[in-house]
């Protein structure tokens, strides 16, 4: 599911019915350090409202979602067109889905400006997304804890978090069933200042998404 790595091995983690694979060091530090330059330039940030529990709020975190033509997403019953590709992102994309062995038509770009920004539970299931989605997630700038939780029954309590610390140029690839089994998030982090930049990258396929309507929107 994954491919050759020049800089090192993969780890698998170690979470049942997932296919979760992590490589602390895909881009050499001096690398990491210019791409997130570059794309705290170039990257069109934008601070979105999100419906959450029948109100709409703003995200906390900056993002942007960048794609091919024609690669619509739909989260948090809000759609996003595709923003082009930046230099920095086209190229990247073709190494990602070496190391991955998969192909990408679109990636989504958060930034989080310090500690206070994250981002809640939640599974990249939607249904454009495809049954075993690949998900390829590349961390820039300071160390954050991205955790991973067992999805259960309603009404059956909540699962104990599992918790990876994200190095600066690292690359986690989700793929198989993790979206079905497990949530994942990113929490906020008291005493920490500098910013970070997630860029998850994703094959989107039109075909599969649901129609919009008014009330979908509600």
């Amino acid at each position: 599911m994954v491919g050759e790595l020049a800089g090192g091995a993969w780890q698998r983690l170690p979470l049942a019915d997932a296919d979760v694979y992590y490589s602390p060091c895909w881009l050499a530090a001096g690398e990491a350090d210019e791409l997130l330059g570059h794309l705290l330039d170039e990257v069109p940030w934008e601070r979105h409202r999100l419906r959450v529990f029948g109100r709409e709020v703003d995200a906390p975190r900056l993002s942007c979602w960048i794609g091919d033509p024609g690669a619509i997403y739909v989260y948090s019953r809000s759609r996003f067109e595709p923003r082009p590709w930046t230099p920095s992102l086209l190229s990247l994309r073709a190494r990602v889905e070496l190391a991955c062995a998969a192909r990408f038509n679109s990636v989504l770009a958060n930034l989080y400006r310090s500690g206070q920004d994250s981002m809640g539970w939640h599974s990249d299931d939607e249904p454009e997304l495809g049954a075993q989605p690949i998900i390829a997630s590349i961390s820039l700038g300071v160390e954050r804890r991205f955790r991973f939780r067992r999805r259960v029954p309603p009404g059956t309590g909540t699962a104990r978090p599992v918790g990876l610390t994200l190095s600066h140029g690292s690359l986690l690839c989700m793929a198989g069933d993790t979206q079905h089994h497990y949530q994942h998030d990113l929490p906020k982090s008291t005493g920490t200042s500098g910013s970070r930049i997630n860029l998850t990258f994703r094959m989107i396929n039109s075909a599969h998404m649901p129609p919009m309507t008014p009330c979908s929107l509600d």
